[in-house]
């Protein structure tokens, strides 16, 4: 399995192929229709993140030891962004996303691009994935 640094780097060389910022988008647009569908009965008040402009919902399993997220958004860019952040960081220990080092975003030029509510939505995805690693860590210690 690839790391998240693996990863990143993959997303990052992805976006290298495309020049102009209207072809990334319609690259972010397709990612997020490549995102299962989240099914109907997660679309619940306490998996919808604070802070994003557009609905989105986040599931978090904790199996075997890992993080499993789903997530969708009514907007497409945001679906696209969630795609690109669970790719990042689906099937993840708590200790790996925690001690993640999350650069794509920046490398890929999107912290300059997405409007600040966004930028700020998609941080509080980032956030709420890392609060549940914690969570699930602090369970974990206190077993």
């Amino acid at each position: 399995m690839m790391t998240i640094n693996q990863i990143q780097q993959e997303i990052i060389d992805e976006f290298s192929l495309y020049d102009d910022w209207m072809d990334k988008y319609a690259y972010i647009i397709e990612q997020g229709n490549q995102l299962e569908p989240l099914d109907d009965k997660y679309k619940t008040p306490e998996n919808i993140i604070q802070g994003c402009q557009s609905r989105v919902w986040l599931q978090t399993d904790y199996v075997d030891g890992k993080l499993h997220f789903q997530a969708e958004s009514d907007a497409v860019i945001v679906k696209g962004l969630l795609a690109l952040v669970l790719r990042v960081f689906n099937n993840r220990t708590p200790d790996e996303i925690i001690e993640a080092d999350l650069r794509f975003m920046k490398e890929i030029g999107l912290t300059e691009h997405l409007s600040p509510t966004r930028s700020n939505g998609l941080l509080s995805v980032i956030k709420q994935i890392r609060f549940y690693a914690m969570a699930y860590k602090a369970k974990e210690e206190n077993r």
